[in-house]
């Protein structure tokens, strides 16, 4: 929540306040922009969302039968939160917030550009109309794009939480030793898996959006005649 309301939730006023400083109007959709934007909002969202992101990934990989990897105890997130910075400082709770700012900010800087571009393509070349059929196939080739620039740093974000110790000195160091032990597909370990979770998950998050902003301006231009005819 925290990070997805960041990341959407910044992406309009930043792309709106920057593009009239380079284009005469806000309403030009420039893919520089756009893109600089969705990373922006990203990293923004990302550096919020980290510490629980931390906890979230250590609750996950914690098993007392068969334990994999470093196991963390903790009984929920708020004594996760709570046991990470008693023990490893306010420092601790940012474990991992570089690879996380790489990785929502690639996946931010193609997420919306790509939805917008696909949209008026496919409005353009098949004759798709408004409405949520083309939120649906816009959104589907968004998710697509947004996991083949996000897997890669979120499995050297996902390594860097759970890691036992200092195991990686940064991100480039865990990428690099990811590499150099594992081959070069290692980082796209767990891709079909990550598609599977993050398709449904940007269909939803954009269709809902663009339903919920419709909405919105029905109920904006509804109080306009309200008041004009008053």
């Amino acid at each position: 929540m925290t990070l997805n309301g960041c990341r959407l939730g910044f992406y309009e006023p930043i792309r709106t306040t920057l593009t009239p400083m380079i284009y005469p109007s806000a309403s030009v959709q420039s893919l520089p922009v756009n893109v600089f934007a969705g990373a922006t909002s990203g990293i923004l969202g990302a550096v919020a969302g980290s510490p629980f992101f931390l906890v979230k990934t250590r609750l996950q990989s914690f098993s007392p039968s068969l334990p994999v990897g470093t196991q963390h105890h903790y009984r929920n997130a708020w004594h996760g939160l709570r046991t990470i910075q008693q023990t490893e400082g306010v420092k601790g709770l940012y474990r991992g917030v570089g690879p996380a700012m790489v990785r929502t900010g690639f996946g931010s800087s193609v997420q919306l550009p790509t939805y917008f571009f696909a949209k008026r393509r496919l409005v353009k070349h098949l004759g798709m109309e408004e409405g949520p059929a083309l939120h649906l196939a816009s959104s589907t080739a968004s998710g697509f794009v947004v996991c083949v620039f996000m897997h890669p740093p979120d499995t050297v974000m996902s390594r860097m939480y759970n890691q036992t110790g200092n195991l990686y000195s940064g991100a480039f160091n865990c990428l690099y030793q990811t590499v150099k032990t594992e081959g070069p597909l290692a980082v796209y370990k767990g891709f079909v898996a990550h598609l599977a979770r993050i398709l449904p998950h940007t269909i939803l998050t954009l269709t809902l959006a663009e339903q919920t902003n419709k909405l919105m301006r029905r109920f904006e231009d509804r109080m306009l005649s309200k008041q004009e005819a008053s």
